[in-house]
């Protein structure tokens, strides 16, 4: 349940006890004021019926699912907490019960402050309306008001970069177009706290970047953030804390270093045996470690365990190395001995070593993906856990624009003039 600030002035956000449980095949009911009424009446009967009822426990918990148990946390002002776990761990649960999109099940949840939440992009635009007029919709749908949407305006168009096609229908966008402006208009919401949820995988690479960067401008407006993201990455440039889930359980929530670290120790727990019918990637490491550190110059050998738990023909594997904008920096393809199996299931131990890259100083994630044809089902795509990998060297902060650095020989002669030095030699190391 919410419950207003009483005992928290120094947390912004501050979660006790909070669970969450969905029933299987059913839905959540909301009544109206006549059967809120009803049921006042009607509660005192109800309670000596549940005497002589199976609880929920008694009947079995086949029929529900837990997508958070327990959950205790807090949130100071001004703090960027991140929210890691792997697929189905509850991040988004967590952000749509703060959003008051959904109720929780036990627990409680204190929110001091105005809470706006990004974790949608593009929900409520209407294709036959214009770009212009979905900015208005989408901003009020988000709780914008109309002078501060006026205020934005022009940045939000700037920032989507479609001012050419501003009064154009939406429907007439390509899917980059949309997913710009939809972000845009999001990333412009003044708010003491907001919630993202997994939002900087939208459009090109380059508009990521400039995605990424306006994260890093809200992050420093002193702002509380809860930041859900499969970017480890990121996670890791914009967060000071943050919280693991697993499977709607609290596993560590503290400094995010800490929390990166327990995130990829789950990563690299390989399961005893394949799964029938599942096919999956496991121990994942960099270099015997994960995560790994490398300096730069190092090279790479990466490896892991594949599991085929079904038919697999025409396979491909590849592996893959992305910056913190999530930019693939280095791509290569096994063209040593596909993965394919007649007799599943069956399990591949796979390793790729890269020469030295000369990769700058800074965190990069390394991750595999499988494509190949399934028997029965066609088409057939499975993508890894990123593994982190951080690169410690020398960097010099003015040398923004590049993105490798490798041993360079300067030679600088003075042609014409006086110098103190007439000859200066650098050599990067």
């Amino acid at each position: 349940m919410f419950e207003s600030p009483k005992n928290s002035m120094n947390d912004a956000i501050k979660v006790e006890g909070l669970s969450k449980r969905y029933r299987i095949g059913g839905r959540e009911s909301y009544g109206t004021l006549r059967d809120t009424l009803a049921a006042s009446f009607t509660s005192p009967m109800r309670r000596v019926a549940s005497m002589f009822k199976k609880s929920d426990a008694q009947q079995g918990e086949g029929a529900a699912v837990w997508a958070l148990k327990d959950i205790t946390f807090s949130a100071s002002p001004g703090e960027v907490v991140g929210i890691v776990g792997r697929n189905g761990s509850g991040k988004s649960t967590l952000l749509k019960i703060l959003s008051r999109i959904t109720s929780p099940t036990h627990g409680m949840c204190e929110v001091r402050g105005n809470v706006r939440s990004l974790l949608e992009v593009g929900t409520g635009f209407h294709p036959e309306l214009t770009g212009r007029e979905n900015i208005y919709l989408n901003g009020a749908i988000l709780g914008m008001k109309r002078s501060e949407l006026n205020r934005s305006f022009d940045a939000i168009v700037d920032f989507a970069e479609v001012e050419k096609f501003i009064d154009t229908p939406v429907k007439h966008y390509s899917s980059g177009m949309y997913l710009r402006l939809a972000f845009a208009v999001a990333a412009h919401l003044r708010s003491e706290i907001l919630l993202v949820d997994e939002v900087l995988a939208v459009g090109d690479a380059a508009f990521q970047r400039k995605c990424l960067g306006k994260m890093g401008e809200v992050t420093n407006d002193g702002r509380t953030i809860l930041f859900v993201s499969h970017n480890m990455a990121a996670v890791r440039t914009l967060c000071s804390r943050g919280v693991l889930l697993d499977q709607g359980n609290l596993v560590y929530a503290g400094e995010i270093e800490r929390v990166l670290f327990k995130y990829s120790q789950q990563l690299t727990v390989a399961p005893e045996q394949a799964i029938g019918g599942h096919t999956y990637f496991s121990g994942i490491k960099i270099n015997s470690r994960n995560p790994g550190s490398i300096e730069t110059g190092d090279r790479i050998r990466v490896e892991c365990n594949v599991h085929i738990g079904q038919e697999m023909s025409g396979s491909r594997l590849f592996c893959f190395i992305q910056d913190s904008n999530g930019e693939e920096m280095v791509a290569v393809i096994n063209k040593v001995r596909p993965l394919t199996t007649d007799n599943p299931p069956c399990q591949y131990h796979v390793s790729v070593e890269f020469p030295k890259l000369w990769l700058k100083p800074g965190v990069y994630s390394v991750y595999f993906k499988l494509l190949g044809v399934s028997a029965g089902a066609g088409k057939a795509r499975f993508l890894s856990d990123s593994a982190m990998l951080d690169v410690a060297g020398d960097s010099d902060p003015e040398a923004l624009m590049g993105r490798l650095a490798p041993p360079a020989a300067w030679d600088v002669e003075l042609l014409s003039g006086t110098s103190s030095v007439g000859r200066t030699e650098a050599v990067a190391k």
